[in-house]
């Protein structure tokens, strides 16, 4: 539309340029003619007007366009100076979560080495309690009033699981045995009365569990828990209870079995595997809740096992985020 006005003023311009400089004709000039020379003259100022007025606002559009233009490029310029602070607090932010999580798989380290130091010392206890039961350990018959195993009076005897024997109000025990003699127990206490020995009753009931031979395991494995609830070698006989209910489908008492051994054993090295299984027994009773939190809790405790790894692929085929909101 500009490019057209521009046009018709040219050509309005050169009409009255050629109408100006045409020579006058021999006869008077006429009304009409003064007339159409006033016109063009007239035609002239607006043309010279419209000019001006052209000029002035192309020099403000100008001036205008400029303006935005440098603003666009503070606009630039902000926003690059930002995306940089944020590229700036990304990687500290990063470096900051390497940081943390080599910590934490130092600290993760540490505990795994301090787990390993406690199961030496766990069986370095155990190894001396064996030993100091083969040691004291009575024969299976002797003659009345004769000290055990042939050992002088005054050498330690051994406390039979029964409880102390009742003695006379003389002081003395049953056949007249003197109550002073070590252990107050009479010399020919039957072997029965003994705790059964410790690795030979283990050995035993993990080849019946692993025979399938479940009824005989149990009863074995809570002979174990019964005359050695103090040694290491009872975590895992609380743990094979745990399993062999859990063989069974007996979800409830496995889970009680496995409650027993976490609570009371928590080092033990199958306590990841008894979590596990717990987590699944409770699932097994349809308390999903509670599965969850444990199938949870056993990936905090035990992150780089394979039962945590186990439990993980069981949230996910539930659909359960791994950690919580």
């Amino acid at each position: 539309m500009l490019h057209k006005m521009r046009t018709h003023l040219a050509a309005a311009a050169i009409l009255a340029a050629v109408l100006a400089c045409a020579p006058p004709p021999a006869h008077a000039v006429s009304k009409e003619m003064v007339q159409l020379q006033t016109e063009v003259q007239q035609l002239l100022d607006m043309v010279q007007r419209l000019q001006s007025s052209f000029d002035t606002r192309f020099g403000v559009l100008q001036n205008l366009a400029q303006q935005t233009a440098d603003q666009a490029n503070q606009t630039s310029a902000a926003v690059a100076a930002l995306q940089k602070k944020i590229d700036a607090q990304s990687d500290n932010v990063t470096g900051k979560v390497d940081g943390v999580s080599g910590q934490i798989q130092s600290l993760n380290d540490s505990v795994d080495e301090l787990r390993t130091r406690i199961d030496k010392l766990q069986k370095s206890v155990q190894d001396l309690q064996t030993q100091l039961q083969n040691i004291q350990a009575p024969p299976a018959t002797a003659m009345p009033g004769s000290a055990p195993n042939g050992m002088q009076p005054g050498q330690p005897d051994v406390q039979p699981l029964g409880g102390q024997q009742p003695t006379s109000p003389s002081g003395t025990g049953p056949q007249g045995m003197n109550s002073s003699q070590p252990g107050g127990l009479p010399a020919n206490l039957p072997a029965a009365a003994q705790a059964p020995p410790l690795k030979q009753t283990y050995e035993a009931a993990l080849n019946d569990f692993n025979a399938g031979r479940d009824k005989m395991a149990e009863g074995e494995f809570q002979q174990v828990v019964k005359s050695y609830p103090y040694d290491s070698t009872a975590g895992s006989a609380q743990f094979y209870l745990g399993e062999i209910a859990y063989r069974q489908k007996e979800y409830a008492k496995a889970v009680d079995a496995y409650n027993a051994m976490l609570e009371t054993y928590p080092g033990n090295p199958l306590a990841p595997t008894a979590e596990l299984h717990k987590g699944d027994s409770l699932l097994e009773l349809h308390r999903r809740q509670d599965g969850i939190r444990e199938l949870r809790l056993l990936i905090q405790r035990y992150p780089r096992t394979p039962e945590a790894s186990h439990a993980r692929q069981k949230l996910n085929a539930m659909g359960v985020r791994i950690v919580p909101h």
